[in-house]
């Protein structure tokens, strides 16, 4: 930038440094959880593999896919009244039914094995058409009756458990209550911090909660195998009332796994931070929890979130289009730890001169970033 005057020009590049996801050669690595909170681990030769799941039937059952628990449950029906059908075939045919129709009957009008699938069907479903009836000549269909009959009850509890609380699973109560898409590292009362954003989508409002970070890293071992290694964030204000979007800190100070991270070292380090809230619905009294993952690319240095909380007349407004939405803001291109050494800057100062190399040109200096590279650029809403 020129002036007719010739005055010095600095540019402050804390407002204008681009930041990178990750190389272009280089190979993406696994996430050790999806942005949706499901962890991509297959297990292999599981000691009781089947046995586990039936064994906990019912909690498979409500795990499973609403189609195939569909199917389950038909198909359960439908052998329940063909194995019931057969037996009173059986019977009709064992006491001379389906031959003689003179004599005393076990079921009235039925005389083969359609006309024992109906009479089971219509008394399992308690139907009742009154064309088919048991008789007093035989006790054995009479406990057999009496058998289906229990079955029936029981079957019927069993589906209608099931389908009521897979409707109220917490998992999609856990999809209403979100994590931003990405993480900020700024600064705050002149410490840097790395934040992220918590909301509830729903009209009701969460009215406890415990939040919770972890640092994740793998380390692989000369032979091949993997280590996983985990180490808690402490985060200011575990306990959370979600009426409206709160804002999750770390403080980014000694003790803490990230105390030494600097700007560039988010280009080839290697972690991720899990987060999760786990909170109690106050429509339903379960207790749910949604999580979410945090990689080097998800994290945005020198950006803050805007603001969503207006203050109305009446009552206060959420502007949810700006929950993902981040700004730039001065943050010195360094970690907390050489931040620390050389003194901290207070929030909003424009006096972050030292902490920046400047050049000259032309008789005018700049504030540049050195380590800026031709890398994929991460594009934010401003």
């Amino acid at each position: 930038m020129s002036t007719e005057r010739g005055e010095q020009v600095i540019i402050e590049t804390c407002y204008t440094t681009v930041h990178t996801l990750g190389r272009k050669n280089e190979v993406r690595r696994l996430r050790y959880m999806q942005k949706d909170g499901c962890f991509p681990v297959v297990f292999q030769k599981a000691p009781g593999q089947w046995t586990l799941y039936l064994i906990d039937i019912f909690t498979t059952l409500v795990e499973i896919r609403w189609r195939v628990m569909l199917l389950i449950f038909s198909l359960s029906y439908i052998f329940s009244w063909l194995f019931f059908g057969l037996c009173y075939w059986l019977i009709a045919y064992v006491h001379g039914d389906v031959d003689d129709a003179e004599h005393a009957i076990c079921v009235d009008n039925v005389r083969g094995f359609t006309g024992a699938f109906m009479f089971s069907m219509e008394t399992q479903a308690t139907i009742g058409y009154g064309f088919r009836g048991m008789t007093e000549n035989c006790i054995v269909a009479i406990i057999l009756v009496t058998v289906q009959d229990v079955f029936s009850c029981l079957l019927d509890t069993i589906i209608i458990g099931i389908v009521v609380a897979k409707m109220a699973s917490a998992r999609k109560r856990s999809q209403t209550v979100g994590f931003s898409s990405c993480a900020v590292v700024n600064l705050r009362d002149g410490v840097l911090c790395l934040s992220w954003r918590l909301g509830d989508f729903r009209g009701n409002h969460i009215l406890e909660g415990v939040a919770r970070a972890m640092l994740v890293r793998y380390v692989k071992q000369p032979m091949g195998s993997i280590v996983m290694s985990y180490k808690d964030l402490n985060i200011q204000n575990r306990d959370i009332v979600l009426a409206t979007p709160v804002t999750i800190i770390h403080k980014l100070e000694p003790g803490s796994p990230l105390y030494s991270l600097g700007s560039d070292d988010l280009l080839g380090d290697d972690f991720e931070i899990v987060v999760s809230f786990t909170y109690t619905g106050d429509s339903t009294g379960m207790l749910h929890q949604t999580r979410t993952s945090y990689t080097p690319a998800d994290i945005r240095w020198g950006q803050r979130f805007q603001e969503m909380l207006k203050l109305d007349k009446s009552h206060y407004k959420v502007d949810y289009a700006r929950f993902n939405v981040t700004t730039w803001v001065p943050v010195p291109l360094l970690s907390a730890e050489q931040l620390d050494r050389r003194g901290r800057p207070v929030e909003g100062s424009q006096s972050l001169g030292p902490l920046f190399p400047s050049n000259k040109r032309n008789g005018h200096t700049y504030k540049v970033n050195p380590d800026i590279t031709e890398e994929v650029m991460h594009q934010t809403c401003l």
